[in-house]
């Protein structure tokens, strides 16, 4: 059965803070053999998203209130565990965080650094590029943008 949580730093536990780690190093460094600073300051303000299956962290994502990447809010480290790809999790998860941005947080543009393969999928939640590619931590990148419809003028 798979369940979402939605919480502030403050609120994980210690099981669900070291089990996000583990699922963010294991695919970020691990599986795109990619040696980067994981832990970057930003955790203790997000809002961590995750999905738990038998109280395994699937599915993780973060939202990054504005200012500390961006103008605006974003959304990063977003990820599904291998095992777990096949059942849609990105593309649940991502639209929950679209969601409680708009819902929640009242905010209506959302800007991601994407990794460029994705960026279909996120052009299918109608995020746009608004920079060109770029390499971080060896693997290319593109700035994309989301303005909701409906945005207050």
């Amino acid at each position: 059965m798979t369940e979402k949580s939605i919480k502030k730093f403050s609120e994980l536990t210690l099981d669900e803070l070291y089990d996000i780690l583990k699922l963010r190093t294991d695919i970020f460094v691990v599986e795109q053999n990619c040696p980067y600073g994981e832990l970057d300051n930003k955790d203790k303000e997000s809002i961590h998203i995750f999905y738990k299956d038998n109280g395994e962290i699937t599915a993780y994502l973060r939202i990054i209130p504005k200012f500390l990447s961006y103008d605006s809010v974003s959304m990063g480290r977003i990820c599904v565990k291998k095992e777990f790809r096949s059942r849609k999790l990105g593309r649940v998860i991502v639209k929950d965080a679209i969601d409680y941005i708009e819902k929640e947080m009242n905010e209506y543009i959302i800007t991601i650094g994407a990794q460029e393969y994705l960026k279909d999928f996120y052009a299918s939640f109608d995020f746009k590029p608004i920079s060109g590619v770029y390499d971080e931590d060896g693997i290319k990148h593109l700035d994309m943008q989301r303005k909701c419809p409906g945005m207050p003028e």
